[in-house]
């Protein structure tokens, strides 16, 4: 498997924790040296592990903002 490279930019919110201390978060993060886009997964304590997750962008979560609003 190829190396993933990822920068944590900004930690925006911790949405959960589970009872192994994981921590599913919304962070703004570049993978592989890429602009920033927005992210939730589930993260070790010290963000070295990560689950599955999803990545939007700017467009994408401002979107998404827009229809959880409307509900």
């Amino acid at each position: 498997m190829a190396d993933i490279k990822y920068e944590i930019i900004q930690t925006i919110a911790v949405l959960s924790e589970n009872a192994k201390g994981w921590k599913k978060e919304l962070n703004l993060i570049s993978w592989n040296g890429r602009e920033p886009k927005f992210d939730i997964r589930d993260w070790s304590d010290n963000h070295e592990k990560m689950g599955k997750g999803i990545t939007l962008s700017k467009e994408e979560i401002d979107k998404l903002k827009v229809i959880l609003n409307s509900n």
